[in-house]
Formats: C-alpha cells, sequence, structure tokens
C-alpha cells in the first residue's frame, strides 16, 4: 500500500507544472479549467447566500462606479489574455460596511465589499489598481495555484496517514486541506506578480499608476493593530510601496496620454 501511495504520489507531481505570465515555474495539480469550474460554483452558492441576506448592493449610483471601473479593466484583460473573452466576468457589490476587501476567483466572477469602497474613500483610480490587482491572480491562474498547493497538503497528510495506519484521521485532515485552497493567503510571489500585472492593465485601462502607491498607503494606516481582511490573504511586505513607486514611470510609458479603454460588458449580481 505505501509503495503504491509512492506511485501515485510521484505520478501527480510529475507533470505538475505550467509558466505564469511572467514566466515563473508554477505548481498545478489542478488545471486552470477545473479551477474555473470549481470557481463557478462556490461563486453562484456565495452570491445566493448573500442575495437570501439582502447583502447585494442595488444604489444605482454605486452599481454604475462599479461597472464603470470594473469594464475598463475587463477589456483589457481580454485584449492581453484573450483566452479570457469568455469568461463570465461578473461582480458581487457587498453591503459590509466594516470589511476593507475585493477578490476575483478563476473565470472572472468578482466581489467588492462597501467597506473597501467607504472606508478608504477610494478615488476610482485607487479602485482600478484594487481590482487589477485581483483580476490578475485570476489572469496568473493564481487560484488554480492555490488549489494545487492545498491538494499537495493533502496528498501529505494522506501519505503520513496511511504510513501510519491513521487513513481515518488523514481522510479528515484532507477534507480540511480542500477547504484551505479557498483561504490560502497569496505568496510574495505571486503578490508581486499581481501587482506587475495589475498595475499594468490599470494604466492601459486609463488609470494613473501613482493609485497603486496611494492605495497601499490608506490601507497601512487602516490596517492599524487588527490589519484589513484585504492584508490576511496579500501579504505585505516592507518595501512594496517603493517597489510600486519605483514602477511607475516605465507603467506610465505604456498609456502617456491617459487614455480610457471602451467599458466592456460586466454583470452586477442582483437580488432575487
Amino acid at each position: 500500500m505505501k509503495k503504491l501511495l509512492t506511485i501515485l504520489l510521484t505520478t501527480a507531481l510529475l507533470p505538475a507544472c505550467a509558466t505564469s505570465p511572467t514566466g515563473r515555474s508554477q505548481l498545478m495539480l489542478i488545471s486552470p479549467e477545473s479551477a474555473i469550474v470549481e470557481s463557478r460554483k462556490a461563486y453562484l452558492s456565495t452570491v445566493q447566500e448573500l442575495g437570501a441576506k439582502d447583502k447585494l448592493v442595488s444604489d444605482p449610483k454605486v452599481v454604475d462606479r462599479v461597472k464603470d471601473v470594473t469594464g475598463r479593466l475587463v477589456t483589457i484583460a481580454k485584449q492581453e489574455y484573450p483566452n479570457t473573452a469568455n469568461w463570465e466576468w461578473s461582480v458581487a457589490i457587498i453591503d459590509d460596511p466594516e470589511t476593507v476587501n475585493a477578490w476575483c476567483m478563476a473565470g472572472g466572477r468578482m466581489a467588492v465589499y462597501t467597506g473597501l469602497l467607504n472606508k478608504l474613500k477610494l478615488t476610482d483610480d485607487e479602485f482600478a489598481q484594487v481590482m487589477g490587482h485581483e483580476i490578475s491572480h485570476a489572469l496568473a491562474n493564481h487560484t488554480a495555484e492555490q488549489m494545487s498547493r492545498a491538494m499537495a497538503t493533502t496528498l501529505g497528510i494522506v501519505a503520513i496517514g496511511v504510513a501510519s495506519e491513521h487513513s481515518g484521521a488523514a481522510m479528515v485532515g484532507a477534507a480540511a486541506a480542500a477547504k484551505i485552497a479557498l483561504d490560502l493567503p497569496n505568496s510574495r510571489t505571486a503578490e508581486t506578480e499581481a501587482d506587475k500585472i495589475g498595475m499594468r492593465i490599470a494604466v492601459e485601462a486609463g488609470y494613473e499608476p501613482d493609485a497603486a502607491v496611494t492605495l497601499w498607503q490608506k490601507m497601512g494606516k487602516e490596517g492599524g493593530s487588527a490589519p484589513p481582511q484585504f492584508l490576511s490573504t496579500h501579504p505585505s511586505p516592507g518595501n512594496r510601496e517603493a517597489t510600486l513607486k519605483a514602477m511607475i514611470p516605465e507603467m506610465r510609458k505604456l498609456n502617456p496620454t491617459g487614455a480610457m479603454a471602451p467599458v466592456s460588458p460586466v454583470r452586477i449580481e442582483e437580488k432575487p
């Protein structure tokens, strides 16, 4: 049994390589396509629950603002990554004034919490940097990468369980690992990748690159002794602001006139 498990583990890990948009090698036990399928299930379940609790925002001013900014970003994403043209781009605007957070799942399914917009008093340029960063996690297949990390952990747990003849405990660990995949913080490498891709997308969409710096300044001030939820899954090394600032001159060359991109259709989730 131990030999069989070793073979299975080795077979699973050997072909599990992929390359990110920046040329980085990625562990991929879950295909990007599978990540999109699973993300869709999780997203629809979340939206249904939010709708039942009357937590989906329908204020026209907020909806129009979110559609405008994310729609421009999606236009550039589809231009730069043609495989995303058929993604079901959508946003759930969540009525939660205390939560400073936003995310984008595999397949282009996004969410933004009212606390992010209101507590930080974000400008459109800063909001574009947030969502450009989040969209970049999806573009770079970070969701599939996180799920693969969880799967690798699960395989290790199962191996230990079999070796110690505690398979029942191992399966409990495996179930926990599957849940962890949804909450794992992005690695600093993935964050740096999303910073670069996200700023590029935002600038090409017509938004100011300087906003990436002011955004993180606001995020740091809001954090205090209890960091916003956004920072819990976005590790921020001390030199992040300096790194972002150093990128600005090169990024500005991508769109020197600041021309605004057209707005692509983005579905806003509504109350049932």
